[in-house]
């Protein structure tokens, strides 16, 4: 009983809040104000979450209290028995929509609902490496089409002997980065490489950033400061590409607010034979870029208080390996491994996500005093 007084005592906290968000998306003064609007409508659909929990429990709380009342005081046989199975019901329906309610009540990240860009780039290990990376792609790739996500490629370099020394892509759907963003740090890979005459094990990385997608209200870019150059894409595209300059490059300066220094920012994008959507594309990645700097200091400190064996927040700690000679894969973090190796390149990760997601909620469950 003292766990649902505690749970009920939280949520009666944020009944006022969602009475007042309501009123406040209803308000001209906040619809005019486009990023705000945003704002609560997405913290209106979270709170109402909760809420519509919130009725459902009280109202199994009810019925168990008075099932008991009537199995302590009726005589009839048929309606104790009725009352035992809502006793069993409710024994069973509470405690599942308790755990529901504190899942919902730990602070999302705001970022989770976000597209991302998907940075993916060879590491330690040469032309192995890029292959590598190579590989990460086509499963990410695999991942996302089973997932009805769009990937778009921004831009990439190819490794000498296949694969990619660098691709970058922003993908597009529902709760992106929320779900990719366990996929951030250095993979490593461990097998014969095809170049290996000897047949011996290499162990070659590739890193994977995964970065929120920025709004183009959350960074505010000076677009006349921005110098863009065109040239001329390669790769494949017959003729076209040979005589249309449909690559852009954009230079933008900078201000660093931990240093007080102007950096230059250059990003290209060659992803399609339309200039205009190519420059579309790179201010896109412009606005990301430079919100994932402004903010990593928010992040840092986040991390710093929250060090959960999941989200370290560093981008350069090793999480998973990819054994080929056992067919094995092991995610460091949560010490998760299988042998289903080559399901698991071919895009079947969904489950080591699963797992990573539970082990991180239990961690900020422990946080929040649940």
């Amino acid at each position: 009983m003292a766990d649902s007084n505690n749970i009920l005592s939280k949520l009666s906290d944020l009944e006022a809040r969602f009475q007042e968000v309501a009123l406040l998306i209803t308000d001209p003064a906040v619809v005019a104000d486009m990023k705000r609007y945003v704002k609560l409508n997405k913290e209106y659909r979270e709170l109402e979450l909760i809420m519509n929990a919130r009725e459902r429990y009280i109202s199994l709380l009810q019925s168990q209290s008075e099932a008991k009342d009537l199995l302590a005081n009726e005589s009839d046989s048929e309606l104790r028995e009725m009352a035992r199975e809502e006793i069993d019901h409710c024994s069973t329906a509470i405690p599942a929509i308790e755990e529901e309610i504190k899942l919902l009540l730990i602070p999302s990240d705001p970022q989770d609902d976000r597209n991302a860009i998907l940075e993916i780039r060879g590491g330690t290990g040469g032309d192995e490496a890029a292959i590598f990376a190579g590989d990460l792609y086509r499963m990410y790739t695999k991942y996302c089409e089973s997932k009805g996500w769009r990937m778009e490629v921004s831009s990439f370099t190819e490794g000498t002997s296949g694969g990619y020394k660098e691709i970058i892509c922003t993908v597009s759907g529902e709760k992106v980065y929320g779900t990719l963003k366990y996929e951030s740090g250095v993979h490593r890979v461990q097998r014969v490489p095809a170049t290996e005459t000897q047949g011996r094990v290499h162990t070659s990385a590739a890193s994977v950033a995964v970065l929120p997608e920025a709004e183009p209200f959350d960074v505010e870019i000076t677009e006349s400061a921005i110098k863009w150059d065109t040239f001329r894409s390669s790769g494949a595209g017959g003729q076209n590409v040979n005589k249309v300059e449909s690559g852009v490059r954009l230079r933008y300066p900078w201000l660093n607010p931990e240093t007080g220094q102007t950096e230059e920012i250059l990003i290209e994008c060659t992803e399609t034979r339309d200039q205009p959507k190519n420059k579309e594309r790179a201010l896109a990645r412009l606005r990301t870029l430079i919100y994932d700097r402004e903010h990593q200091r928010y992040a840092d400190d986040i991390a710093n208080k929250r060090k959960t064996m999941v989200s370290t927040g560093d981008r350069s700690a090793k999480i998973r390996t990819y054994n080929y000679p056992q067919g094995r894969i092991t995610d460091h973090r949560i010490n998760y491994t299988i042998y289903n190796l080559q399901a698991f390149v071919n895009g079947d990760i969904q489950d080591c996500i699963d797992h990573l997601i539970v082990a991180e909620n239990a961690e900020r469950m422990k946080e929040n005093n649940f």
